[in-house]
This record gives C-alpha cells, structure tokens and sequence, in this order.
C-alpha cells in the first residue's frame, strides 16, 4: 500500500517515485500551489500539488486529519526553502495521485498540548497521535526492550505470575473478580507478585524479573494509580551491596540505551540519617538546594527556652534552613510560611534577616536576635554558611 513512511524520505530518494499514507497534518493555499503536510508514525513530510496535476482537485478537498495515500516524485527544495527544524526538511514530495482513504469530522480538539485533559482522555485515538504522545509510547517501549536486553544478558530469567489469585495482605484493597465456576467465590488481583517471586526463589530460580501489571483499589494520587506497571525483581543469596549493585547497573544500562545519558558509578550515597537530618525526609529531591543545619551545639547555652530546651533534649533538635535573598520576605510572607509549617505539626517558626552578616550581631533583624550572644551567632553562622541578604527559618523540637 505504501513504499516508505513519511520520515524515511531523504535526498537519497531524489528522483524517484514513492507510495505515502498518513495523515494531513497542515493544509496551505499558496500562490495557486497547494502544500500539505503529511504525517505518519516516523515523521512529517512536506507534499507538493502543482495546479495543472490531475491530484489537484482531489487536495482540494482535503482538511486537517483526512487520512490519504498519495503517489509522488522526491525532490530537493531550493536551498533557500530547506527547513532545518524537519528531518524532511530539504526534500519535499511533488504528488501525481492523491487517494481519500477516510476523512475526518470536525475535529473535537485542536490537537495541541492546551488541550484540557478530559477531552484529551475522551478522544484518546486523537490525543495519541500527537507527536510528543507518539514520542513518550515509543520511548517506553525502548524501554522496556533496554530492560530486556540488560537483565537477560546478566543472568535473569523473566517469569510470569498469576492475574487471577487470591487475595493476601498488601498495602491497599484488593480488586475482586467473581468466579463463574465457583459461585461466590472471588479472585482478587494482585498488588504485587511479592509472593510468587518468592515462591520462584525458594523454588531456585535464584534471579527473576518481570514487568508486571499490578491493582490497587485505592483513591487516585500523583504517586498512586489504581492500575501500574512495574519492573519486579528479586535474587537469591545476596546481601545489600548486591541489590544495589544490580539495580545502578540495570538503570545505567538504561538510560544509556534509551536515552543517551551517562549516569555515575556508583550512584551518591546517603545514609538515612543523614536524609533526615539535612532534608526532614527519607527520600529526599537532591534538586532542592536548601538544607536543614543542626545548630544544637551553638544555641544550647542561650537564654531562650524554645531552643535551649530542645537543644539540651534527647530525641530533639533545632535546626536552620538558610533562604538566600529572603531578607526581602514581609512580615505576611513570613506569617504565611510559619501558618504552613503549623499545618505539619510544627508549634512556630523563628526567624533571622541577616541585613549585614559582616556586622554580627548589630546586622541581625529579628525579634529573637536579643537572646543569642556572639558565641552562638557565629557558630549558626558558619554553621549555615549564611550571607548578607538571606533569611534563616528555625525550628525546634521532636524530630524522630
């Protein structure tokens, strides 16, 4: 039906005549010539009717998404008309037969990325033949052919586990599916193959993967979805330092293959006191450049029970988080962060404009600078490595 796909035509075809389906991405009118171009999965084309073609009443009638066949000789643009930004963009298709395979009702979207997202999702065979939608689904299936080719070269084997099963503690309600056979009885869906993968290791199979379906009957999120897939593992006769080993090489396989990027070897490590100290989390976003800065030792002598308390206190702390540039925030600014933190427990948010951090003490704003002294001044300091214009945010108490 067709000799090439859309981006496969180059100069090397210059001359020769080809077979396109696809559909029309564009339609121009100009100067008695039409222009359309025309799309398919591998890219798009720019497709020539001259006026004096037997094609030309036929391009006439096309719009937007008609889905055609048209019959045609490549040739090069004009030097001055090469488009840099297509990968087409120095040839172009001079038609001689454009064939209507199926037209298109007035389109329901306008096939752009401000679409909203229920249209998007209502007229999904649309939304999915944009580019960056053709895009994404191609990169996951390169993905999952990288995850193929790693783990398979380096002693897994993939196994499939049941869809229909029995229901066992997990972490979410279980989807149930009702027996024909076996009237009221039910099977539910797995939310992992926890068990069966441990099942295959008892049984010796000592290295297992499978990109699994997995369902979860619990309220949408961003990080939770009813219906996942996943990449599940397990090994046998392994310590910590193997797992871990397995999974960087397995990622940086990947995301060479797939993408190009050379991620390092070995991956930065973080103890989990040292997330929760620096970040207050467990799985921290090492993007995120503020910290959080112990001062205990430096303020645990001031006169100032809100942080000599905690800071003389097993099981709590003070710690700073250093704003630069915040000493521009308003009184309201700073009102509307400690409201916030209230919303997560915390009981308040002590704070310090630093006007002039060579100054001491005198280039401190702030309602409790009265009770620290230069000991402790310096040591939050240099502590939080704070400059001329930033703000530090407080807080005190129980933190694990």
């Amino acid at each position: 039906m067709r000799s090439h796909q859309c981006g496969e035509i180059n100069e090397t075809l210059d001359g020769q005549a080809v077979t396109l389906c696809g559909w029309v991405d564009r339609r121009r009118d100009l100067g008695g010539l039409i222009f359309l171009g025309l799309r398919d999965n591998a890219g798009i084309v720019q497709v020539v009717i001259e006026p004096d073609s037997d094609a030309f009443a036929d391009a006439e009638r096309l719009r937007n998404e008609y889905c055609v066949r048209i019959k045609g000789t490549v040739r090069m643009r004009p030097e001055s008309q090469w488009n840099e930004s297509m990968a087409t963009g120095k040839i172009e298709l001079v038609a001689d037969e454009v064939e209507l395979l199926n037209a298109s009702a007035p389109l329901p979207l306008l096939m752009t990325d401000e679409d909203g997202e229920e249209v998007r999702l209502r007229y999904r065979y649309l939304d999915l033949r944009r580019p960056r939608m053709q895009h994404n689904m191609r990169i996951r299936s390169k993905l999952n052919q990288a995850i193929h080719k790693h783990l398979d070269g380096n002693g897994f084997s993939e196994f499939e586990t049941p869809i229909l099963t029995k229901a066992t503690p997990e972490g979410a309600r279980d989807y149930l599916v009702p027996s024909r056979v076996h009237a009221g009885q039910f099977y539910a869906l797995p939310q992992s193959p926890q068990l069966f993968k441990q099942l295959l290791m008892m049984a010796g199979m000592d290295r297992y993967y499978q990109i699994a379906r997995c369902f979860r009957d619990e309220d949408l999120r961003a990080d939770r979805q009813p219906e996942f897939t996943q990449l599940d593992m397990e090994l046998s006769f392994v310590e910590e330092a193997d797992v871990q080993a397995a999974a960087e090489g397995m990622l940086r396989a990947v995301f060479d293959d797939v993408l190009g990027v050379e991620l390092p070897e070995p991956f930065p490590r973080m103890s989990w006191r040292v997330a929760m100290e620096e970040f207050g989390s467990d799985k921290p976003d090492l993007r995120y450049p503020m910290r959080l800065h112990s001062v205990d030792e430096h303020v645990s002598h001031v006169d100032f029970r809100v942080f000599s308390g905690p800071a003389n206190t097993d099981g709590q702390r003070v710690a700073a988080l250093r704003v630069p540039g915040g000493a521009t925030f308003s009184r309201k600014q700073i009102d509307e962060y400690t409201a916030l933190v209230a919303r997560y427990g915390s009981r308040g948010l002590a704070w310090i404009k630093v006007n002039d951090a060579s100054a001491g003490l005198a280039g401190l704003q702030s309602p409790i600078a009265k009770f620290l002294d230069d000991q402790a001044w310096n040591g939050i300091a240099a502590a939080t490595g704070v400059e001329t214009g930033d703000l530090l945010f407080f807080g005190a108490g129980e933190w694990l």
